[in-house]
């Protein structure tokens, strides 16, 4: 699945002010719910902290791909989040984060769940794309930058 079909430009947060990994999935959470009225946002934020306790989604580089699958959940959506500071994350490489691409799909969707999950991870893996995201100072610049980049 494509970027631009998970993510609109609405689902883009920049310089996002939030201090720690809780105070930044609950902010996630609430944008999440105020986008998609079928989602509530204390569901989508224990949906998001019971998978962080499985493990951090924090997968090194500064990017964290916080994900979880939801029965309310009715299609596939995500929100690109790029953090004005860095927090800690609890990722793999003990790197802060500063990138944060949200995953949410219905609770039936496990193949197309771990297919997305693993085409963004090879995405994010790669240093000019998150290049170009950390340049990005705005919403429009920072959409345009994750839905047109082009694989070299």
């Amino acid at each position: 699945m494509l970027i631009s079909e998970l993510l609109a430009p609405s689902g883009v947060l920049c310089a996002l002010e939030g201090g720690s990994k809780k105070r930044i999935l609950e902010i996630a959470s609430e944008h999440i719910a105020e986008l998609h009225p079928e989602l509530d946002a204390e569901t989508v934020f224990a949906g998001l902290i019971c998978r962080e306790r499985l493990g951090s989604t924090g997968i090194g580089d500064g990017i964290a791909i916080p994900h979880s699958r939801l029965d309310a959940c009715e299609h596939a959506t995500a929100l690109l989040i790029q953090l004005k500071e860095p927090i800690d994350f609890d990722s793999i490489d003990s790197k802060p984060v500063d990138l944060l691409f949200i995953l949410l799909v219905p609770s039936e969707a496990c193949d197309q769940h771990l297919q997305t999950l693993g085409n963004l991870a090879e995405l994010f893996s790669q240093p000019e794309f998150r290049n170009q995201l950390r340049s990005a100072n705005s919403a429009e610049s920072l959409y345009t930058a994750v839905t047109e980049f082009k694989q070299g």
